[in-house]
């Protein structure tokens, strides 16, 4: 039996351009990018889940 996916497809496009973004040094964070620029990997995922989860997509809610 497939194993069903917890992320949508579109939503692992939006992290796969935020990493894209983070490697070129173009990734900024905050709102409006004006939180200066993003220093891990780990935090341009989170940008990229937040993005997605923004516009709808399948993304697990954030654990508190």
């Amino acid at each position: 039996m497939a194993k069903k996916r917890k992320y949508a497809q579109s939503a692992d496009k939006a992290v796969k351009s935020e990493i894209h973004r983070y490697k070129h040094g173009n990734a900024k964070s905050g709102p409006g990018g004006k939180g200066g620029k993003v220093k891990s990997r780990k935090q341009a995922i989170a940008i990229g889940l937040s993005k997605a989860r923004k516009k709808g997509k399948k993304v697990p809610r954030k654990k508190s």
